[in-house]
């Protein structure tokens, strides 16, 4: 509807019409202020129909100020497509000189599940939804529901950035901060996270009178929503590779719900959602996980021990073999989600062999957010195990900086680097945490060093507060503990890596955003050499 003042103004700069019936009356009648200030007696169907025709006709100073026929059908086209997905139970068709751009029929109650899924299809495409995690949360009095992308799918701008406040559409700082947050570990620092996402609570919990067009709001408790929003998408985020593997079959999303209340805001799974037979065999796949945990030497030696074998360059395929490399039809389901390794290209790619087709993984990477995620894990249970080095290592430093080595000693102590100041320009490096026992120590501690004076973590600060430069001090640390490029792996460490890979939290992307992994199938290769054309 309008507020009375709106479609005064409306009305004041344009030609508009506006044609009614109530139920059960005769005939509507129509009411059009430039031609006539009486209403006229007009065949219509129930309902309203309100035409805005010839924007700034009297007024041509305002006319010079609109952008061009593209810009505002750009602009136009965007707030339809964004109240089409706010309001599933309302019909919308747009239509650009003569050409239908979309026409979407509303949606039943009973039919949430099917057709909501196919409405975010139309508008923001097949893609978005066949990359995107399903949310449904609801707790203390909050429910958020719908979609995230993977962070693989990032885009460059912010147009599938969708969220809804009690049916309204908000862009909120608070709400936004929480989003980058939750996306903060995965996402490449260039490129903007796709959502949509409806909140819901109670009315009385939130202001929306703000904001001159209400894009804004605001919550009685703003920490409350932050946290639920942070906890909420950062617990799905950090769901494993098998669910992202799941991901690439397209199954349906799972629809989300009305535009009133919470109630109206259902998720509930598809009968299939967890049927799938790549779910049901990570699934089966347990016991040889946890056996492979039990007999962890691959999965210490691909993240941490030197390669003493002869540097061969190219596709390297010695070694034990843990899996044959053909795979049968009823075998498919035996198969993990990122299926068994076949070779090590060049030194970088891991090629795989899944039940879908083929997997390509970049070892480094992998083995770099593998090794982040166990950093984090033993620095916030205070866990971080020091070894000592057989051979301490001694390197030379300025002056200036052996003072600063010295100030941050504690730091480094915490981070798990134990070094001393022996000479006016000298440091050693006497122990290394446990995770980390194979870098390079003076690589590590002049990499942490930096990271320690560009970004000073105020330790006395609450743990939230230093969460970040934290992660980033950490995110350097790992990538001197992981597997270099050019070194070969053989293939028991290299399906010990990617059994590693699923079971790790964030393992899609590495410390930086990029993707540690791809999928093509079979219908992807064939169409690669064109076999049944």
């Amino acid at each position: 509807g309008f507020r009375g003042e709106a479609l005064a103004s409306i009305a004041s700069i344009a030609r508009v019409r506006i044609t009614s019936r109530q139920a059960g009356a005769p005939h509507g009648w129509c009411l059009a202020p430039t031609e006539s200030l009486e209403p006229k007696p007009a065949a219509h169907p129930q309902g309203t129909t309100v035409e805005v025709a010839e924007l700034f006709y009297n007024t041509p100073a305002r006319r010079k100020f609109m952008r061009t026929d593209r810009t505002e059908f750009a602009q136009i086209d965007q707030l339809m497509r964004r109240f089409a997905l706010a309001h599933p139970s309302l019909g919308f068709s747009l239509t650009h000189q003569a050409r239908m751009v979309f026409d979407l029929p509303p949606v039943a109650p009973e039919q949430r599940s099917a057709q909501v899924p196919l409405r975010i299809a139309a508008l923001l495409g097949d893609e978005f939804l066949n990359r995107a995690r399903r949310i449904d949360s609801a707790a203390s009095g909050l429910n958020l529901s719908g979609w995230i992308a993977d962070p693989a799918y990032a885009r460059a701008s912010t147009d599938q950035q969708l969220f809804f406040c009690n049916g309204r559409i908000v862009r909120d700082r608070l709400i936004g901060f929480a989003i980058r947050r939750a996306y903060a570990d995965v996402l490449h620092h260039a490129r903007q996270p796709a959502y949509v996402l409806a909140l819901t609570l109670d009315p009385r919990a939130v202001d929306v009178n703000v904001h001159p067009t209400k894009a804004e709001v605001r919550f009685r408790d703003a920490r409350a929503v932050q946290d639920f929003l942070f906890r909420e998408l950062h617990r799905a985020l950090a769901q494993g590779v098998d669910a992202a593997a799941g991901s690439l079959g397209g199954a349906p999303p799972v629809a989300w719900g009305g535009d009133q209340a919470p109630d109206n805001l259902n998720l509930a799974p598809d009968a299939h959602q967890n049927s799938s037979p790549r779910a049901a065999a990570f699934g089966q796949n347990q016991g040889y996980l946890n056996l492979l945990a039990a007999s962890s030497a691959p999965a210490a030696a691909y993240l941490s021990s030197p390669f003493s074998g002869p540097q061969a360059y190219g596709a390297h395929t010695n070694g034990g073999l843990t899996r044959p490399f053909g795979v049968a039809e009823n075998e498919a389901a035996d198969v993990p989600p990122l299926g068994y390794a076949v070779a090590h290209l060049h030194g970088v790619y891991i090629l795989a062999q899944n039940a879908q087709g083929l997997v390509i993984v970049d070892a480094h990477a992998a083995a770099e957010r593998i090794m982040y995620e166990r950093l984090k894990t033993a620095f916030a249970a205070k866990q971080m195990t020091l070894q000592p080095l057989l051979l301490p290592v001694s390197f030379s430093v300025s002056e200036r900086e052996a003072d600063q080595y010295a100030e941050h000693k504690d730091a480094f102590m915490r981070l798990g680097v134990v070094l001393e100041r022996i000479a006016p320009t000298r440091i050693r490096v006497s122990a290394l945490a446990a995770l980390l026992r194979h870098a390079d120590a003076e690589a590590l501690a002049r990499s942490l060093f930096a990271a320690l004076i560009e970004a000073p973590i105020a330790w006395d600060e609450p743990q939230p507060m230093q969460a970040e430069p934290i992660n980033a001090v950490l995110s350097r640390m790992a990538c001197h503990g992981s597997v270099r490029a050019n070194r070969i792996l053989t293939r028991p460490e290299m399906d010990a890596l990617l059994r590693d890979m699923e079971r790790t939290e964030r393992a899609d992307q590495c410390n930086h955003g990029r993707p540690t992994w791809r999928q093509l199938s079979m219908t992807d290769l064939d169409r690669l050499f064109m076999r049944g054309q």
